[in-house]
């Protein structure tokens, strides 16, 4: 599957273009660009939810896509018109500027850092009959289990989510067509884990590649 189309910028902070341009985490953006049409935020940690990043590639009509338990924060800082802005609960589906999006949950399972209560998120978007599925920051957990998509974005880097290892055995379970590793080599992880990541999908029979460069 061509995923030529997925940019990641560093860490979490993807792009994806196509009918639409979508980003989600947008972290460490240095260029304005001003192209986004719709803008993911899994929650309010300050390498997800990066408001300098926001203001490069936010226009007028962007719309910004969050979980409503940090709704209040989205409003306040991001300057983002309230009536651009889609709060989603977990487990809820949404139609955005055309898109499906599903909520997906994320969170630890043995950590503090994202509790389940908290309300944070992946999304699942299908962007021109792709299914994309950003993680966001989980663990291997009941939920993302049972996601469907065609290609899957997911934390990789451990500490504040899952290392390479459960990551690559979430998707021998979702069996996307193709998985790319996040978070890792700055926040948190190695710079190889990424690559390691991918032999350990790769030997699973799934197609896999890096795109931090």
């Amino acid at each position: 599957m061509n995923t030529d189309n997925i940019t990641i910028n560093t860490h979490s902070s993807i792009r994806v273009a196509g009918s639409k341009v979508i980003y989600f985490d947008p972290f460490e953006i240095g260029e304005a660009s001003l192209d986004a049409d719709v803008i993911f935020v899994t929650h309010d940690h300050y390498d997800h939810f990066d408001v300098k990043s926001i203001a490069c590639i936010a226009n007028e009509n962007s719309v910004l896509v969050a979980p409503e338990s940090i709704s209040k924060q989205v409003l306040k800082k991001s300057n983002i018109a309230a009536d651009k802005c889609v709060f989603m609960a977990p487990n809820s589906v949404s139609e955005v500027c055309g898109l499906t999006v599903e909520a997906i949950p994320a969170y630890n399972k043995m950590k503090p850092f994202h509790i389940k209560g908290a309300g944070f998120l992946g999304y699942v978007v299908t962007l021109d009959g792709v299914r994309y599925y950003v993680a966001g920051d989980t663990d291997m957990n009941d939920d993302v289990v049972k996601v469907k998509c065609d290609v899957a974005l997911v934390p990789v880097g451990g500490t504040y989510t899952m290392d390479k290892k459960h990551a690559a055995e979430l998707v021998e379970k979702i069996r996307p067509q193709v998985a790319i590793p996040t978070h890792y080599g700055s926040v948190a992880g190695k710079t190889d884990d990424g690559q390691k990541f991918v032999e350990l999908v790769q030997a699973a029979g799934i197609d896999a590649e890096v795109k931090i460069k």
